[in-house]
């Protein structure tokens, strides 16, 4: 993939949609292409989050380690971020994401990510509805769990 077909696909993710083609040629640039076989993990559960990944092609697993084992919570493809969380929140990896196929993906360091966010702040927004709409689903898939665990 070239530099401007990654810029294309950035244009086409809604974190990255209104920055302006030379600034996304810039985090093109400035990013890691970095690529995982299947089963190779992207990050785990736990680690300190030092950059976050946008895939560019093919799929990974997001698993969160629990008591009686890990539970897939989604699959993230092409145009997916992911990591975002613990860079923005300086917490720990919330989950594990391991390709499931050959997975090439641009890593986008925390410090490039700040000043992304700070430069454009409609960054942020979409952030924002990104991790709201990943709430929502977490709570629905919490609810589901719950009715189906309660006895009738």
């Amino acid at each position: 993939m070239s530099i401007n077909q990654e810029v294309e696909l950035l244009r086409n993710i809604p974190l990255f949609a209104k920055i302006e083609p030379s600034k996304l040629k810039l985090l093109a640039f400035t990013s890691e292409r970095l690529t995982y076989q299947a089963d190779q993990v992207l990050c785990r559960q736990g680690d300190t989050g030092d950059a976050a990944y946008i895939i560019i092609e093919g799929v990974a697993a997001v698993r969160i380690a629990t008591p009686n084992g890990d539970i897939e919570v989604a699959r993230l493809g092409r145009g997916d971020v992911v990591g975002e969380i613990a860079i923005l929140c300086d917490v720990p990896r919330t989950a594990t994401v391991t390709a499931t196929e050959r997975v090439t993906t641009l890593k986008v360091t925390k410090e490039l990510f700040f000043r992304l966010v700070n430069e454009f702040p409609q960054i942020a927004i979409e952030i924002m509805r990104e991790l709201a709409a990943r709430l929502e689903r977490t709570n629905a898939q919490l609810r589901d769990a719950v009715s189906r665990a309660s006895p009738r």
